[in-house]
């Protein structure tokens, strides 16, 4: 098998413990093949901690899941230098924290205070962290993902622009359909007559991984698909230019790290789809996934119940699809 039928064979195998969630299973794939991080918001009990779960399960990585609460300090997540006695002598040794690891489940991320949240910044970005001036490097196969309900629960804050901005994506789950919830019923029942017996379950290697995504590097992108990127972006910035609705909407449009995330996630996506080419129809299917969490939206969106979504759907229809 190729290593594109790998990652599906991956993906088909999700989408038998996560029911009812096919686009957000291929989404969190394309961020795992693009290397970036992803942010996972919806209510409660919508599968998000299943879906991280089974991702790890058919993977061989080691998981850490980090339960965030208002009481966490930046140390319970990076870890610390404590002092051990080594050979009858004592010395200070860093203990690391369940942030090294390979999967990371940030669990309900938004009821943790910012200086909990600023802890993950030099994590997310720079593969590392940093404690009394030493630096400590994260694994080769470091990947966040972070569940959120919406702020407007009880007991959730909103995380920093400059958090957000550092999440490859933010995938949205709904209610699933009826006749996939049955479904899941019957999963459940299932699982609960199969607990104990340890039945196997196909692990795909990080090489294959790692495979993977130096074949996304040679993915071909055309100068005009530059051009549509950067106008998809620009036109976030100066929303002025394209439409009066768009002007009065978008307050703080993308940064440059939306760009270059929306560039890399468009050749992952062209790459599962089989293809060696970047077409407008790549960028497109992944614009709201990786830009919806960068805008934000003028108080006169907001009162009028206006979503990041619908800006960018009026983005899509307004910003020329290049020839």
């Amino acid at each position: 098998m190729s290593t594109r039928d790998d990652i599906l064979a991956l993906q088909s195998s999700i989408s038998r413990s996560v029911l009812g969630q096919d686009e957000v299973i291929r989404q969190v794939l394309l961020g795992l093949l693009a290397n970036g991080h992803v942010l996972l918001e919806s209510l409660p009990g919508l599968a998000k901690t299943r879906t991280v779960k089974a991702l790890a399960q058919h993977l061989e990585a080691h998981m850490s899941r980090i339960q965030f609460t208002p009481d966490l300090l930046p140390s319970d997540i990076t870890g610390a230098e404590i002092l051990q006695q080594v050979e009858g002598r004592n010395q200070i040794k860093f203990q690391p924290g369940p942030l090294f690891g390979n999967v990371i489940l940030a669990d309900e991320i938004n009821r943790a205070p910012a200086k909990v949240q600023a802890a993950l910044l030099e994590a997310m970005e720079e593969r590392q962290i940093t404690v009394a001036g030493t630096s400590h490097k994260m694994e080769a196969l470091f990947m966040v993902l972070a569940t959120q309900n919406p702020i407007e629960q009880e007991g959730t804050y909103p995380l920093p622009e400059a958090q957000m901005d550092r999440f490859l994506m933010k995938v949205l789950l709904t209610y699933p359909k009826a006749a996939d919830e049955t479904q899941v019923l019957r999963l459940l029942r299932d699982e609960e007559q199969a607990a104990g017996k340890g039945a196997e379950s196909v692990r795909l290697s990080q090489e294959t991984i790692f495979a993977a995504r130096g074949e996304i590097t040679r993915v071909h992108v055309a100068e005009t698909i530059d051009r549509y990127l950067i106008d998809l972006i620009n036109a976030t910035r100066f929303p002025a230019d394209y439409d009066e609705d768009l002007a009065r909407w978008i307050h703080i449009g993308a940064s440059p790290r939306g760009g270059i995330s929306l560039d890399r996630v468009a050749r992952a996506h062209a790459w599962l789809e089989g293809n060696d080419f970047v077409s407008p129809d790549d960028v497109r299917a992944v614009l709201h996934p990786v830009l919806r969490h960068r805008l934000l939206l003028s108080y006169d969106a907001v009162a009028d119940g206006v979503t990041n979504d619908h800006v960018l759907d009026r983005l899509l229809d307004k910003v020329a699809i290049p020839a």
